[in-house]
């Protein structure tokens, strides 16, 4: 035995980690979906939680009066669709179920994704969480959260310096 650190080349010490961490990365985009980091960087808005394989995509705007939060959940119907607002928290939950036409039909590929989803996103202190309305149109929900009013948002420029 000798005191002596091996000498690896360090491109092939280095990238041997970074190659297992971008697959390891690549891993959790698929099981997970990569929206979750982006969406929460893009919208202040994280996604605690998703079960499954089924992630909705999901859209947030603002104005004045209202936040929208519109959620794509093709091939459900609303009865499938779960919302609930909780300690300043709407949770939007579902299960898209396989079905087939009859015994007889094989899967060749199937590219659909089926399974439960379970996304949380903080309510805003600004909004009215007894106003909160949702719709449910060809597969896309709609909800509507009000803003309480004279919450409008109010800036101030701060100086930088000493």
């Amino acid at each position: 035995m000798t005191d002596k650190k091996e000498n690896l080349p360090a491109a092939r010490s280095s990238g041997m980690f970074d190659d297992f961490r971008k697959e390891m990365d690549r891993m959790m985009e698929r099981f997970f979906g990569d929206a979750a980091t982006t969406a929460a960087a893009r919208t202040g808005f994280p996604s605690l939680t998703t079960v499954g394989a089924v992630r909705p995509a999901i859209d947030i705007t603002e104005n004045d009066k209202a936040i929208t939060l519109t959620a794509e959940l093709p091939g459900m119907s609303e009865e499938e669709v779960d919302l609930t607002v909780s300690d300043g928290m709407l949770t939007l939950k579902g299960e898209k179920t396989v079905s087939h036409e009859s015994k007889q039909d094989h899967s060749v590929v199937i590219e659909r994704n089926y399974g439960s989803f379970y996304r949380s996103f903080p309510v805003p202190d600004q909004v009215d969480q007894d106003a909160i309305a949702a719709k449910f149109e060809k597969g896309v929900l709609k909800v509507t959260m009000p803003k309480k009013p004279g919450s409008a948002k109010t800036e101030r420029k701060i100086k930088v310096g000493g």
